[in-house]
């Protein structure tokens, strides 16, 4: 059990580093310093856009409109968190 909880762990973790990815990969492509045009960057958008969204989307729709700036990616950060924190203090102490 406790490999289990050590795999979602690591599971948490890598997807809180991807969901960052994302963020500052479109932080670039807002500010033209990358071009989407090019195959291999378009690719690697299309990847962090693909196994982020499905996580995004409800949060995104249940925040309120503001005008432009997106904090979905920082409430879905915080949740990350939070769920690892509750595996950490309420549930590993459990686990033989």
């Amino acid at each position: 059990m406790q490999a289990i909880l050590d795999v979602i762990e690591i599971a948490l973790n890598l997807y809180l580093w991807i969901v960052i990815a994302m963020a500052i990969f479109s932080w670039l492509v807002a500010f033209n310093v990358v071009n989407t045009r090019n195959h291999g960057v378009a690719m690697i958008g299309d990847f962090l856009y693909r196994i982020t969204e499905p996580a995004l989307r409800p949060i995104r729709g249940m925040l309120p409109n503001l005008g432009g700036i997106d904090i979905s990616p920082v409430i879905l950060f915080l949740i990350i968190i939070l769920i690892e924190k509750i595996i950490d203090y309420y549930i590993r102490p459990f686990v033989f």
